[in-house]
């Protein structure tokens, strides 16, 4: 890790460590214990990453796999490694085979990494009641804060003002139509039981509260077995900011400076940095009181992240706890020094935290990008297939957590990421220049990616001048049009029945890329100077692309609803189907005015890429 000197600390961005004075807690870590062999119950670039602290700590590690995992790279870095068949749903969701796992491993702990059962109480508590070590909070704060509707009263009892909203879940479309009349629009109707954007959609006004409710019920309870939902008054343009929180076996909590993640897509994060530029030292304490106001109330041990919206007048409001490690941990790392997971490990076998406030002199600026196999210009589709070129940027101030290589593939069943790419600045225009230059290095055939739509944010002077709200895409669309010619890498020119050959010249010692047109063709792809032919840029849409009549699907997936029927007159843009494809739902749109003359799918069904959802043919 770099050295740092005390930048935000003379500015006073300072950490606040305070001491609890609680009785002592059962079964949370107080007693000291050893940890020879973690279990890891994830996959990809989060179980790679506490498997290597694990190593740097002498700590064995065992990881779990599905079908088609067999050479994924934590399962190939793991001292040991065993498969759980996907025939009965995920493996990482499978509470008893993962603890039949810990035991014959000889695992004694368990880390649960982020998703999955990350925030899941009843794994939790099953770890502990199978006698082994759950490396997170316990199960009961990991309940009272996976409650949505149940940390809101708790941190308003703490003194932390939540978002305005419901006091209950709300059970009926016409009990949230009664609330709205009291309370107005626009509101967003989110669910009790989840987090990371899921079950979350916003109703402008009472013709839309119907498909928001619905919506966000149905979404619950596929992702959280859980319908319930409540209201929230929706803030126009606001900043999301958390708070990283660290509560030892001792009794002391850390509050780190906070981070901001107001760039999103679909209320889920796609650039996160700290410090945020609209935090200033008076703000910036008063958040990190907060949150150590609202840790105590729940008994907490281990690292948790306390998640607000920022209006433009300087207010707060509390939004949700996540109560577990952060996608976005790696950027508090890099201005700290810190290893959160190393100091999760040691809080959960009850040894005191290894720093203090005045120890940790946290320094510079942080940004991380998350880079996806997703199309930014179609709604940021995402997309699977093989990593046919994969390298990663370097240098210094560059980090990239991942766990793919060149030759993955991108499995439909998991999320879209393939790495994040973090960098550190001395302030935060060298941060952003750096990260221009790392997405510029970073190499990525086979499949589509966000590292063009990183780049022009990069770019964009808005974000420069931080200018970052969570409307900030719908402000700039810009950002999420077309490819432009820089993003797109060399390849080659097409003439009618003859491609250009790609070459690499030297003229009097330097050397030029060339494209020789005019060359016999041979009938069939080429493979060219080890580079593989891209087709252009995807074209743009909300949705679904149209060839002629059919309305085709971009993407492979589940269809979980169809809103229209067979004889239907639809005007481009009406929602025809939702698709769920690597956990997230898209909207299928009709490309063009006119009536469903054919229908191709019903809900449950799988749809392919390329394959045609629905026929629109012109109104007679």
């Amino acid at each position: 890790m770099l050295s740092f000197r005390a930048w935000i600390y003379q500015s006073g961005g300072l950490l606040v460590v305070m001491r609890r004075t609680l009785p002592a807690r059962e079964n949370c870590g107080m007693t000291q214990r050893t940890i020879n062999r973690i279990l890891v119950a994830n996959r990809g670039e989060i179980a790679l990453r506490i498997m290597r602290t694990c190593h740097e700590m002498g700590i064995g590690t065992v990881a779990v796999y599905g079908d088609g995992e067999e050479h994924a790279q934590h399962v190939l870095y793991a001292d040991d490694a065993w498969r759980i068949p996907d025939g009965q749903g995920l493996p990482y969701l499978r509470i008893n085979a993962l603890l039949e796992i810990a035991h014959k491993s000889g695992a004694e702990a368990v880390h649960p990494g982020y998703g999955f059962l990350a925030e899941n109480a009843d794994f939790a508590r099953a770890v502990q009641n199978a006698g082994l070590i759950f490396i997170g909070p316990p199960a009961d704060a990991i309940a009272a804060m996976g409650d949505k509707v149940e940390a809101r009263r708790i941190a308003r009892s703490a003194g932390v003002e939540p978002v305005p909203g419901t006091t209950e879940p709300v059970e009926t479309i016409d009990d949230a139509l009664s609330w709205t009349e009291t309370h107005g629009y626009p509101v967003a109707v989110k669910a009790s039981g989840g987090g990371g954007g899921r079950g979350f959609r916003v109703a402008r006004s009472a013709d839309e509260m119907k498909d928001a409710f619905e919506g966000s019920r149905g979404e619950a309870e596929r992702y959280f077995s859980n319908p319930e939902v409540y209201l929230e008054r929706y803030i126009e343009q606001p900043r999301h900011i958390e708070v990283q929180v660290f509560a030892g076996a001792q009794g002391e909590v850390l509050a780190f400076p906070e981070r901001e993640c107001s760039i999103q897509r679909r209320h889920q994060k796609l650039i996160e940095e700290t410090p945020s530029p609209a935090v200033d030292v008076q703000l910036r304490e008063r958040l990190e009181r907060a949150t150590i106001s609202l840790v105590e109330a729940v008994d907490y041990l281990g690292v948790g992240t306390v998640e607000y919206l920022l209006d433009a007048d300087g207010s707060f409001y509390f939004l949700e706890m996540n109560t577990r490690i952060q996608v976005e941990h790696t950027v508090t790392e890099m201005v700290t020094g810190i290893d959160i997971v190393q100091a999760q490990i040691q809080a959960a076998m009850g040894l005191p935290l290894g720093f203090t406030r005045d120890e940790v002199e946290p320094s510079g600026w942080s940004i991380e990008c998350r880079i996806n196999a997703e199309d930014a210009a179609r709604q940021f589709a995402p997309v699977t297939g093989m990593l046919t070129k994969y390298l990663p940027p370097d240098g210094f101030g560059v980090r990239v957590d991942s766990a793919l290589v060149q030759g993955d593939r991108i499995l439909p069943a998991y999320d879209s990421m393939i790495a994040k790419l973090i960098v550190w600045g001395r302030d935060r225009d060298e941060a952003i220049a750096r990260m221009y230059r790392a997405l510029k290095d970073y190499q990525i055939e086979g499949v589509p990616t966000t590292i063009p739509f990183h780049k022009r944010m990069m770019e964009h002077e808005a974000f420069g001048a931080g200018e970052t709200t969570t409307t900030f895409l719908a402000n700039h669309p810009e950002v999420l049009e077309g490819y432009s010619p820089a993003d797109m890498p060399a390849q080659e020119e097409q003439t009618p029945g003859s491609p250009a050959l790609a070459l690499v010249v030297e003229v009097g010692g330097r050397r030029f890329d060339v494209a020789v047109s005019g060359l016999p063709t041979n009938g069939g792809s080429r493979r060219q100077s080890g580079r593989t032919h891209r087709p252009g840029p995807p074209k743009s849409g909300s949705g679904g692309a149209g060839s002629g009549n059919d309305l085709i699907s971009p993407i492979q997936g589940t269809v979980l609803r169809v809103a229209v029927e067979k004889g239907q007159t639809v005007a481009r843009g009406d929602l025809v189907c939702v698709v769920e494809a690597m956990k997230m739902e898209n909207e299928m749109t009709a490309h063009r005015d006119g009536i469903i003359s054919a229908l191709n799918v019903v809900a449950g069904a799988t749809v392919q890429i390329s394959g045609i959802i629905a026929t629109i043919e012109d109104l007679e």
